[in-house]
């Protein structure tokens, strides 16, 4: 009896480690928000997952800057619990970011969410340095160009001033900093971006993102970032892990999936239980959260989707958030409707209903009630 009762108390420690080291953040001298907030995304994605949409109140199907109007609020009268932001063109101080939303409106609506008790993510599809070019274009080397040492090192260092100077512009009613889940060179295994894979090596990848932490961190004094490490879909441990700076890093693990046109929805299904077991697994050993950081069927031509192929897909992993993205609506450049989420008369908005309804997801009413920006 004495010996079970040892292996179950041996059991409890190591629980009670890994627990620990989960809501304990990279940075050290991170704010008490930031902190309450990391804590409160642990407890929470044990039995919940916060359901997010990338610019949700900027714009949607046929409308853009109307007050308080959203997509997801005409379906289910609520909004996301998760608002997502981009970056992209504050590197060029342009006004606008690269989806064409005033940088002064971003703030607002970031403050907005914030004040409703909503949490906040902001990526970057920031140009590429070396070039000139955009996100997408991967010329060789141009991660090696903004290392130390590197020539176009200079210039990343002044991108990051300016996106500090907006993050840091990023306050509550009470002037405290806003909690920001910070998701830099996404979709880091992908071959689309110049700093994915086949353009730079993971050690130069790494040294990258170490930089970008540390000068963030240290140098700017911003301490309400929770840093989001994200792959696209991987088929392995050791290939979601090829580009991991380290654990002391990085706070959320996350991978993006889409379901595409004409694509099995029990691929696509299988696909996100296999990236999900990964996640798991190396979040338990490394005491990290995980994220579904992008995901949806452009179109949304399955009726059923939400609780047919998305739902049954995540809802046995311990996830904090899932983001689904953008409504653009017709783009003239792409010849074709650019939506992810559901709008009133969509086809598949009775289904979101009532996957809205399912006890696992959070939207922002039942979530601004958790107080999640507070130490319970």
């Amino acid at each position: 009896m004495w010996a079970s009762i040892r292996i179950i108390f041996l059991c409890l420690c190591v629980l009670n480690k890994l627990q620990a080291a989960a809501q304990s953040l990279s940075d050290k001298s991170a704010g008490k928000e930031t902190v309450a907030l990391y804590k409160n995304l642990y407890k929470l994605s044990g039995k919940h997952t916060i359901f997010g949409h990338q610019d949700d109140l900027a714009y949607g199907v046929n409308w853009k800057y109307i007050a308080g109007k959203s997509d997801i609020k005409d379906v289910v009268n609520d909004y996301p619990g998760v608002y997502g932001w981009d970056l992209g063109r504050i590197e060029h101080d342009s006004l606008r970011n690269i989806d064409g939303i005033p940088f002064s409106k971003m703030r607002k609506y970031i403050q907005d969410g914030y004040g409703k008790g909503a949490v906040i993510t902001l990526s970057w599809h920031f140009d590429n340095p070396l070039t000139g070019g955009s996100s997408w274009d991967t010329t060789r080397n141009s991660v090696a160009a903004i290392l130390p040492g590197g020539s176009k090192h200079q210039l990343y260092i002044s991108w990051l001033d300016k996106a500090s100077k907006f993050i840091s512009s990023l306050k509550g009613s009470k002037g405290e900093a806003i909690p920001i889940l910070f998701r830099p060179f996404h979709e880091i295994s992908g071959n689309w971006f110049w700093w994915g894979r086949n353009v730079a090596s993971p050690a130069e990848v790494k040294k990258a993102w170490r930089f970008t932490v540390d000068y963030l961190n240290h140098t700017k004094k911003l301490h309400n970032l929770i840093f989001v490490y994200n792959t696209n879909g991987v088929a392995s441990e050791q290939e979601f892990l090829k580009y991991y700076p380290g654990n002391d890093v990085v706070d959320v693990l996350s991978f993006d999936l889409y379901q595409f046109k004409n694509q099995d929805k029990n691929a696509f299904t299988a696909a996100v239980k296999n990236n999900l077991v990964i996640l798991s697994k190396i979040a338990k050993e490394r005491g990290k959260l995980t994220a579904f950081a992008e995901t949806g069927y452009e179109a949304i031509p399955d009726a059923n989707w939400w609780t047919g192929t998305l739902l049954p897909a995540i809802k046995e992993y311990p996830l904090s958030y899932i983001l689904v993205w953008r409504n653009a609506g017709y783009m003239p450049s792409m010849k074709k409707m650019h939506y992810y989420a559901p709008f009133e008369g969509q086809v598949s908005a009775p289904d979101f209903k009532k996957f809205y309804q399912n006890k696992r997801m959070l939207f922002e009413k039942a979530l601004g009630n958790k107080k999640i920006y507070e130490t319970n």
